[in-house]
């Protein structure tokens, strides 16, 4: 799809919207070759694939509750549907009914079938479970690792984001890349195995003969950014294409060790705040799915500080700098600021990191807020406690 965008002089240069192949090619040229596609041992496709079937067993459930929130905020404030959640929505139910073994079922025994998809053990996850029990010569559970659990929560944070672009280009990235990633596990797995591959209920199902899903899914939610992503906004989604994308791939890297994932990236957005009187305005880069820290010290008892620490990057002051008033105390490390009218402390310069800011998210816009994890800290004991405290969660005085 060409769109020419007009100006009071002239019209622009065409801005061509990238469609199914155009995203296909910068992904490969990106991430070629999937991880998956490596040469790997018995034992490690054996300690890969349970987490592989825990996130098939997940994602159809994830997709399919992705756009809940979106429509509890219409709801609550008494608007309709937007058509933004409507076409992701759309694409979201056939997704997880497909995964769920129940558009085959229809194409096979049309309506007189529908009371089969009680029959759990034709979701795609269990086909996968099936022909991976097989090759192992015993049954594969699920499993859920700090690596799988970590990636998708970030995913989910993509799938169910408020942003139309950002949940745009999770849903387009996440099925883009099944395809390669479910292309280079088949043809590893065979070769590992020894096994033919026609014998791969799943595999083939997904990637195999004439007409294979996954290249119909992808082309499916390719048709979104036609359809929700504006002209000038074609940059900003590439990028958060990428992003998405690479979340999906770095989860496979994790999973194959060929690259040690210490923390997924989650997708990130911009969140504003400010102090009580508004005097003190800023703006933070970070995850819509926030994870903040609770702290006992004695300051943040008695401020109500929620903990959520940045980069010194992610964070920009838009007005107010000048009435700022720094306090510290103790080891005198932290430079606690707080605005001089209205005495509420929005954000500050933590002793645990003291190039960053420690982002108060009381203080921010609940808005752009998807979901909120809150851990707690005992700042009381700040030197036995802190080696306990992971980077990005880190909090403190």
């Amino acid at each position: 799809m060409t769109v020419l965008l007009a100006s009071p002089a002239k019209l622009h240069e065409p801005i061509v919207l990238p469609g199914y192949e155009q995203l296909l090619h910068r992904a490969r040229t990106l991430y070629h070759p999937h991880p998956f596609a490596a040469e790997m041992s018995k034992d490690r496709l054996a300690s890969l694939l349970p987490d592989y079937f825990a996130m098939s067993e997940a994602f159809p459930l994830l997709q399919a509750g992705s756009q809940k929130d979106l429509a509890f905020h219409a709801i609550d404030h008494n608007q309709g549907i937007p058509r933004d959640v409507e076409l992701t929505s759309v694409v979201a139910n056939f997704i997880s009914w497909d995964e769920t073994g129940g558009h085959r079922l229809v194409l096979r025994g049309g309506n007189a079938a529908l009371p089969q998809i009680l029959d759990t053990t034709k979701f795609h996850s269990k086909l996968f479970a099936k022909d991976v029990s097989r090759l192992l010569g015993r049954a594969i559970e699920p499993n859920y690792s700090a690596i799988t659990r970590q990636y998708l929560r970030g995913l989910y944070s993509g799938l169910s984001s408020r942003d139309p672009i950002l949940r745009s280009a999770a849903m387009v990235a996440f099925e883009l890349h099944a395809g390669e990633m479910i292309q280079a596990l088949w043809t590893t797995v065979a070769d590992t195995f020894d096994a033919r591959v026609d014998e791969l209920e799943y595999f083939r199902l997904h990637v195999g003969g004439e007409d294979p899903a996954e290249k119909r899914h992808g082309e499916m939610t390719s048709r979104l950014i036609a359809e929700l992503i504006p002209a000038d906004s074609v940059g900003r989604f590439l990028d958060e294409f990428d992003r998405a994308y690479g979340l999906n791939v770095e989860w496979c890297r994790g999973l194959a060790g060929t690259r040690s994932l210490e923390r997924i990236r989650r997708p990130e957005v911009e969140h504003r705040g400010r102090c009580h009187c508004g005097s003190v305005r800023f703006c933070v880069q970070a995850p819509a799915d926030i994870s903040a820290v609770s702290c006992n010290c004695s300051i943040c008892q008695m401020s109500g500080f929620l903990h959520m620490l940045v980069p010194r990057d992610k964070l920009r002051i838009e007005c107010g700098e000048e009435l700022l008033s720094t306090y510290q105390f103790n080891q005198n490390i932290a430079r606690h600021t707080f605005c001089q009218v209205c005495g509420v402390k929005p954000f500050y310069r933590p002793r645990s990191n003291p190039s960053g800011f420690s982002v108060n998210v009381r203080c921010l816009d609940a808005t752009t807020i998807e979901c909120l994890r809150i851990d707690e800290f005992d700042g009381k004991n700040w030197e036995r406690a802190i080696p306990s405290l992971q980077v990005d969660r880190s909090c403190c005085h």
